[in-house]
């Protein structure tokens, strides 16, 4: 299944991703935001659980944001 998340204080606008029946995510996307830093964030992630992921980004801040790309993708995928 294809997902879109609309991100929330963040550069991104949104995230898109494939949630496998294996419960995966793979096919991660984000529109807007720093290009090669997201690049590599989607693939360090594709093939985890998004469970393993929430437990790697999640509470990742961006300067003096409270959230940033990479915890919006862990609020994404385990939503």
């Amino acid at each position: 299944m294809t997902i879109t998340y609309k991100t929330k204080g963040t550069c991104s606008r949104s995230i898109t991703f494939t949630k496998n029946d294996d419960g995966t995510i793979t096919n991660i996307s984000f529109e807007g935001g720093c290009d090669g830093n997201l690049k590599a964030i989607s693939k360090l992630c594709d093939g985890m659980t998004a469970e393993e992921i929430a437990a790697k980004l999640k509470g990742n801040t961006c300067g003096f944001k409270n959230t940033s790309c990479a915890d919006q993708l862990a609020k994404a995928v385990t939503q």
